[in-house]
């Protein structure tokens, strides 16, 4: 098999480490009613405001890893919390939040069994 597949910290699937200290969460985030579709991503009002306080929840390693899903519509972000109210709060911090552009369009605990990261960076 090319690559090394860890779990969590560093062990197998079957190796019984299934608890991080930290829950995982998947989620997403959808176009608000603030969105122009008319213009790309990083030409939305506010990109830069929104981009430093995205720098800012990997900094501090609530927001794991994240991007835009397919045609751009909608995002999917790993987020280390506490638990769905955590991210509801640090989430509405955003300027785009703020100026409708984006919202929360779903929350679900994710069980991460399957890591490559070296265990240094893994959840």
């Amino acid at each position: 098999m090319g690559g090394r597949l860890a779990i969590l910290a560093g062990r197998g699937v079957g190796a019984g480490q299934y608890a991080p200290a930290m829950a995982t969460f998947a989620v997403t985030l959808i176009h608000g009613p603030g969105w122009d579709p008319s213009r790309p991503i990083r030409s939305q009002d506010g990109w830069d405001e929104h981009a430093a306080f995205m720098d800012r929840l990997v900094d501090d390693g609530f927001l794991v890893l994240g991007g835009p899903l397919g045609s751009g519509d909608r995002t999917l972000h790993l987020v280390q919390a506490a638990g769905e109210p955590e991210i509801r709060a640090r989430l509405a911090g955003d300027p785009w939040a703020a100026a409708g552009l984006l919202t929360v369009g779903t929350i679900e605990p994710w069980a991460l069994w399957l890591d490559s990261r070296p265990a240094s960076q893994a959840c």
